[in-house]
Formats: C-alpha cells, structure tokens, sequence
C-alpha cells in the first residue's frame, strides 16, 4: 500500500467520554477511517503512521443523524465509519503530543 493511500485511510481520531474510557480499560484508540477502508489496511496504515503494534481492529459503520433547522426542514448528517484499534500491551498513542 502506497503512502498516500495510508494518510488517506486515518481520517483523525475519535474522541468523546466513551472512546476515553475504552482507551483506558482496554488499551485501545479509536479513529473515523474512510468508508472505503478494510481491517487489514486500517492495521497497516495506525501500525506505520504510530509506530505501534497493533493487535486487532473493530470496525464500525455510524448513522448520520437526523436533525430539524430552524426552519423545520429535516436535513440528514452524513455516515461515518469508525474503528476500535486495540495496541499491543505497552503500546500507546498520545494525541496530545503530536499537536
């Protein structure tokens, strides 16, 4: 796989209370990841990016939401997909260094 195609891939991270805390329990991170991109390929391209080890990969496919505007339209937030990537046991990301 091409460089390219690996920062095109990693989307940026995830991060809210429930991926906090996840991170916490189970050494794992999470990131949206394009819709196109595969387990092996998500494995491929935290393990170059991160320097890291990674175990295994969760993938998921989030709903946009619906919401309403000021005006009563409905408009529809558009799909993501998300993936739980579990690092090996010493293994470690941290975002706020990389700023």
């Amino acid at each position: 796989m091409n460089s390219e195609r690996k920062l095109g891939i990693i989307l940026g991270p995830h991060l809210s209370e429930k991926t906090s805390n996840i991170a916490e329990q189970n050494n794992q991170v999470t990131f949206k990841v394009a819709h196109d991109a595969t387990k092996p390929e998500i494995k491929e391209a935290v393990e170059s990016l991160f320097n890291v080890s990674v175990r295994d990969v969760q993938v998921l496919n989030v709903k946009g939401k619906s919401k309403r505007t000021g005006r009563g339209k409905l408009r529809v937030r558009s799909d993501w997909k998300k993936a739980y990537v579990r690092l090996e046991q010493g293994q470690e990301i941290d975002f706020a260094d990389m700023a």
